[in-house]
């Protein structure tokens, strides 16, 4: 039995292979209707979601398989002090896969060491995002042909963006890959990041406050929020949380086929006008979520076809 509670669980040679079989779902979604029935998925997250909790149920519902779970603390019996180890040993007799989302860093790492049944980690505070990062991985490879040789951008909430912490460690595994990390002082890229990772895997990046002196370099700009949730003071989020807003005028700075990601929500960071331009592949990358977890619920629970593994 296997889970995932982070990007690098999967070697390079496996996340390529579940991204193929992502890809065949999005095209041949029909041989992919009824390969779960009577499965469940048992989604728990422990904080607000609206794309991710949604799209794994979708994920499930796409596969012929059923979902049950909650969708915040105050309607399970965590609320009356339950454990995350008690709470996944009774949910595993009752689904066959579980994904969590939880505000501590490691709690779905405690889930599977106590479940019966595969976790998959959907988001832990400010540390991993593995299926963010496999959709973004999917998105990237699909609209830009390729994984290696490219030029990322990182802009905005870079300290405490899960998102982004999950997609660089991902992405240095392939050959050529250089990032340009775009942020004010306060939200720069952890140490533990920035040394353990790029510095450790010799891996070139830049550091720059100014969105405008770097578009016309970049081959994906993947822009972020600065998140609310994640200070501990209110004047501190008001005064960074519009630092960076990406609009028309920038994006005629940036190259025909830049693509901008984000991992939503959106707020302020980038301008509704920008949605038009089709180097916006926001929208796209939740699209490609979807048939993303698809992918995964089927690998864990190994019910790939067998067409697939040949």
């Amino acid at each position: 039995m296997r889970h995932l509670i982070s990007p690098l669980d999967f070697n390079t040679e496996e996340t390529n292979r579940l991204l193929d079989l992502a890809e065949d779902i999005r095209t041949h979604r029909d041989r992919y209707s009824d390969i779960c029935r009577g499965k469940k998925i048992a989604t728990l997250f422990y904080e607000p979601s609206t794309r991710t909790r949604l799209s794994f149920e979708a994920a499930m519902l796409n596969l012929g398989g059923s979902v049950l779970g909650f969708s915040s603390v105050d309607s399970s019996s965590v609320s009356k002090g339950e454990s995350v180890a008690d709470t996944v040993r009774v949910i595993s007799c009752y689904a066959d896969i579980v994904a969590m989302r939880h505000p501590k860093e490691g709690a779905p790492l405690v889930a599977s060491i106590y479940s019966d049944v595969p976790v998959i980690n959907a988001g832990d505070g400010g540390h991993q995002h593995p299926t963010q990062t496999l959709t973004d991985l999917m998105t990237i490879r699909s609209l830009k042909g390729r994984l290696d040789h490219l030029t990322i951008g990182l802009c905005g909430d870079l300290k405490f963006g899960r998102t982004v912490h999950s997609l660089i460690n991902a992405l240095v595994r392939y050959e050529n890959i250089s990032f340009v990390l775009i942020s004010p002082p306060e939200l720069a890229l952890p140490d533990y990041i920035r040394e353990d990772v790029l510095v450790a895997n010799n891996i070139p990046f830049r550091e720059v406050n100014r969105m405008e002196d770097v578009l016309g370099k970049l081959d994906v700009l993947y822009m972020t929020r600065v998140q609310r949730e994640r200070f501990f003071n209110e004047q501190d989020y008001i005064r960074l949380k519009d630092v960076y807003i990406l609009t028309k005028e920038k994006m005629a700075l940036a190259p025909a086929d830049m693509i901008v990601m984000h991992p939503l929500p959106r707020v302020n960071e980038i301008s509704v006008e920008v949605d038009k331009d089709p180097r916006a592949v926001y929208f796209k990358q939740a699209q490609f979520g979807v048939y993303v977890r698809m992918a995964l619920i089927l690998t864990l629970l190994e019910m790939v076809p067998e067409a697939e593994h040949a």
